[in-house]
């Protein structure tokens, strides 16, 4: 079954992301791709993650498409304006992949080539309108296509970010433009994300809660001083300093928060970022 056959069914749906690597070399990307085969319901292929230089996301999802996974394609606004975005999204459906999730991306700033031009011609509330716009058989500008697509839209949110306004604002207007599911970012008030999950039970879009793997309290204090919107709280840092292999500890740790998300949530994305490998065991321990 895909992602959306599966979301749609009400079982507990768990996705991860795999990111291309940094050349053409896919043997470790395809290596990792084979150990979740059969153990998430899809995969996401990140697009230039952080605004570092990395291998094509269309690319490395036809690979998964081969391999017999069903692949998430992210697309951010950073990278392309309007013609090529659209390009992009319809290639993307005529090579048979059939999930597209809409980002807005890392500033340049972040990334590894800092004098790049960042474009965001759209921003990405604008990105799910016009892919839902392609499902109907028009484009941006409302002429009639030769054939549509009919992907299953997919969109971000940040149910810990503080304030929560502006983000519940994106939120709802991404739903309205046609966003059918979302993959959060990483969650650890897990009581706070219980609220926001009940509040979109009457939205009709599928929730799946982000879970960030915490590789080692360095890591921690690392998110909780430099990215907007995580929260690591202190206790989860104690485990991980007390602990003797961090990286063990950060594993049961995402494997406690999978398990909590089955109480209540339709699934789980896991982003373990160049640790894929570890997906295989925290599914195993939730």
């Amino acid at each position: 079954m895909f992602l959306k056959e599966e979301l749609e069914s009400g079982r507990f749906v768990i996705t991860a992301e795999i990111c291309p690597p940094r050349g053409t070399d896919v043997t470790s990307f395809m290596e990792k791709a084979r150990l979740l085969k059969g153990k998430i319901a899809a995969a996401n292929v990140t697009d230039n993650q952080r605004a570092v230089m990395r291998l094509s996301s269309l690319a490395c999802s036809v690979l998964l498409l081969k391999e017999g996974i069903d692949p998430v394609f992210q697309v951010t606004c950073r990278d392309r304006n309007r013609l090529a975005l659209q390009s992009d999204i319809m290639g993307a459906w005529v090579l048979g992949v059939r999930n597209v999730l809409a980002l807005t991306g890392d500033h340049v700033a972040f990334g590894d080539h800092r004098e790049a031009k960042a474009v965001f011609d759209i921003d990405s509330v604008q990105l799910v309108g016009v892919i839902n716009g392609l499902n109907h058989g028009r484009n941006m500008k409302d002429t009639e296509l030769r054939g549509k697509t009919d992907f299953y839209i997919g969109a971000v949110v940040a149910p810990e970010a503080n304030p929560w306004e502006p983000e519940g604002i994106k939120f709802q207007k991404k739903i309205s433009s046609g966003a059918r599911f979302f993959q959060t970012q990483a969650i650890f008030d897990m009581e706070k994300f219980k609220r926001f999950f009940e509040k979109t039970r009457d939205s009709g879009v599928k929730v799946l809660g982000g879970i960030l793997l915490l590789k080692s309290a360095k890591m921690a204090h690392y998110l909780n001083k430099n990215v907007p919107g995580v929260n690591v709280p202190q206790n989860l840092i104690d485990e991980l300093e007390s602990s003797t292999d961090e990286l063990k500890k950060g594993i049961e740790i995402a494997s406690r928060q999978v398990m909590e998300l089955k109480g209540f949530c339709h699934g789980a994305h896991i982003m373990a970022i160049g640790q894929e490998e570890s997906v295989v065991e925290i599914i195993a321990g939730s």
